[in-house]
């Protein structure tokens, strides 16, 4: 019973880290820019929906708040394109690395700047609530965490095979220049993409804050999407998501059965041997170029 609930904690885990990374992968198709901010905007989501729902802030309806945080971070994503990221266009791809790696100190200083340094609870319907199968007794937001990523993940599916946008947003990801002639705006495209990646981001801190008290160091969590993000194959959709599964998995078990100080290694030494014997990661997506 202990390895179930240990399963399944550390598959909602997963899942979080899973959607950080899919934010990770989607703009890397589109821009073959790297976010480093990925962490930050999970974060920034997160507070948006504390400020919003918290009875201390603006005391609006969990339900109410979510959606229009997640649709804020959309309009933060498409502006920061928009405004921002076009600004580089030309530029190597190490500056807009930069850029992202200073954007995330930023918002974790505005975030601190606004809701504090201490750690914040959520006020979450799904808190402290428990969901019992037989004998086994699971955390309602671990639950809930799993059930929408799985939601998540076959909305995501239908929109990029099945809507026109979506097919435009994997045209432009794999040849800008040949969607550029058959009439796709790439430039909106792009936006829109960090624009979804700002969704995905705020689901994935809605969900975080669902299982515990927040501060904007959580915005560093990106670093272990990253990890996730290469150990499932960087450019891979599915690969991000099996990817933050696994990481999640291995922590709770790592923990359990190695001590303290060797676990906490336990992800990073999986990337290590990921890197070394199959560098493109589990389900690497590489196309050989024909000479």
């Amino acid at each position: 019973m202990d390895v179930l609930q240990l399963f399944v904690s550390g598959l909602a885990n997963g899942c979080v880290y899973g959607l950080i990374a899919l934010g990770f992968v989607l703009i890397y198709k589109a821009t073959e820019a790297v976010n480093f901010a990925q962490g930050d905007f999970m974060m920034l989501g997160a507070f948006i929906t504390l400020g919003l729902t918290n009875e201390q802030f603006w005391g609006l309806p969990f339900w109410v708040s979510v959606p229009i945080a997640v649709v804020m971070m959309g309009i933060f994503g498409y502006l920061l394109d928009m405004i921002v990221l076009r600004r580089m266009f030309g530029q190597s791809q190490v500056a807009v690395v930069i850029l992202t790696i200073a954007l995330g100190f930023v918002l974790r200083f505005a975030a601190g700047l606004i809701w504090g340094h201490q750690p914040i609870a959520l006020e979450s319907p799904m808190a402290g609530k428990e969901v019992r199968f037989g004998g086994l007794v699971l955390g309602l937001d671990e639950v809930t965490i799993i059930f929408v990523t799985v939601i998540l993940t076959v909305v995501l599916y239908f929109y990029f095979n099945r809507t026109k946008l979506g097919v435009a947003m994997q045209a432009a990801s794999q040849n800008q220049l040949a969607a550029y002639y058959m009439g796709i705006p790439v430039k909106r495209v792009h936006s829109l993409i960090w624009a979804l990646a700002g969704a995905v981001a705020a689901i994935a801190g809605v969900l975080f804050a669902s299982k515990g008290s927040i501060d904007p160091s959580i915005g560093l969590l990106g670093i272990k999407a990253f990890a996730a993000a290469v150990i499932g194959g960087f450019g891979s959709l599915p690969g991000a998501l099996l990817g933050g599964v696994i990481v999640g998995l291995i922590e709770p078990f790592a923990s359990y059965y190695i001590a303290a100080g060797y676990s906490q290694i336990m992800p990073y030494l999986l990337l290590f041997l990921i890197l070394v014997f199959r560098p493109h990661g589990i389900l690497a997506q590489v196309h050989r170029k024909k000479v």
